[in-house]
């Protein structure tokens, strides 16, 4: 077993170049910002929108349509990364993310009844919306993690990921029963919902995003040391004063609250939270303090980066962003289980 001092020594190592890290991390999705900002069917100059020299419509479309988007896209794309290095850390599992234990599923499933039952009903809202995924992702969230743990030790990760298997099934067997009895509209709704998208963002969804989803990235921040305690397992952290109940607890409110929140508001982006995360620990090794952050940002470049693409790669047409997370997700998958030997 390894000893807390060794790996409380390997996994300072990365801190050295932590700011750099993080500085060209956050100089990178501000690039990535700006061209976003410029791009899609009406080009924007960003230097005359700073300059105050840009015309009316073009003052409109940022203000109302772009700036909007870009900001739930970086909020989404940081939760969607930072949840899933969070939920690596806590499975002690590098294959670990919201969409392979069943949590995007289940956000999914619950916003999509909430949809179909109440869309036009006078109770129908967007803030019961927001509760309906959060309660879903919750409710698998509970679920999967109660029979990792009393399968315990090695079989659990097993037991993890089929649940998250079974759980994405049931809801997509679910979600085909609904659209079989939803309206044209909802079909249609629950359609391009699925898919994944941004289209939908409007100042008053992009303010609540901001708001809830930094609480959520906030409660995971606090958590980092924790997690890299608890690499050395249960008995061992426990030995060192951590409270492993209550961490995981906070995880598990923080990663629903926010999973459930993004799913509500842009439908399903899947891999998002297996990629960033996986490629940072290769890159900057297991340590959560630096991980974590920069999986927040990493993520959120790749979620404004590829829906820039999605704006612009048909354009006057727009490609569901959730689509080309999975075009690049899917393929990395096969390549990480290809990689590993057969005796894992």
């Amino acid at each position: 077993m390894v000893s807390l001092t060794a790996y409380r020594q390997r996994t300072m190592r990365p801190m050295g170049r932590a700011p750099r890290v993080l500085i060209g991390l956050t100089l990178t999705l501000l690039l990535a910002l700006a061209w976003g900002a410029a791009s899609g069917a009406l080009g924007l100059s960003p230097w005359a929108l700073l300059s105050g020299n840009a015309d009316t419509l073009s003052t409109q479309v940022w203000w109302q349509l772009r700036l909007p988007r870009l900001l739930l896209g970086v909020a989404v794309g940081a939760m969607l990364a930072g949840s899933g290095a969070a939920m690596q850390g806590l499975f002690r599992n590098p294959l670990a993310d919201p969409t392979l234990l069943g949590l995007a599923s289940g956000a999914g499933l619950f916003v999509a009844l909430w949809i179909v039952i109440f869309q036009d009903s006078a109770v129908n809202s967007l803030y019961g919306q927001f509760a309906a995924g959060f309660l879903g992702a919750l409710s698998v969230c509970v679920i999967v993690f109660g029979l990792a743990k009393r399968q315990g030790g090695s079989a659990a990760v097993m037991t993890l990921l089929l649940a998250g298997l079974a759980i994405n099934t049931l809801a997509g067997a679910a979600g085909g029963v609904l659209a079989f009895i939803a309206s044209d509209e909802q079909l249609r709704q629950l359609s391009l919902w699925g898919m994944g998208t941004l289209t939908h963002a409007l100042w008053r969804t992009t303010a609540i995003a901001l708001v809830l989803i930094s609480l959520a990235l906030w409660m995971l921040m606090r958590s980092a040391s924790e997690l890299d305690l608890l690499q050395l397992g249960e008995t061992t952290a426990h030995a060192a004063g951590l409270d492993a109940n209550r961490l995981k607890r906070r995880i598990v409110v923080a990663t629903s609250l926010g999973v459930g929140l993004c799913v509500a508001l842009t439908g399903v982006i899947g891999f998002l939270g297996l990629l960033v995360p996986h490629c940072l620990r290769l890159w900057l090794g297991p340590g959560h303090r630096l991980l974590l952050p920069a999986s927040m940002l990493g993520g959120a470049l790749l979620l404004v980066v590829a829906d820039t693409l999605a704006r612009t790669i048909a354009s006057p047409a727009e490609i569901p962003v959730g689509l080309l997370t999975s075009l690049l997700g899917g393929p990395y998958f096969l390549y990480l289980l290809m990689r590993r030997s057969p005796s894992c």
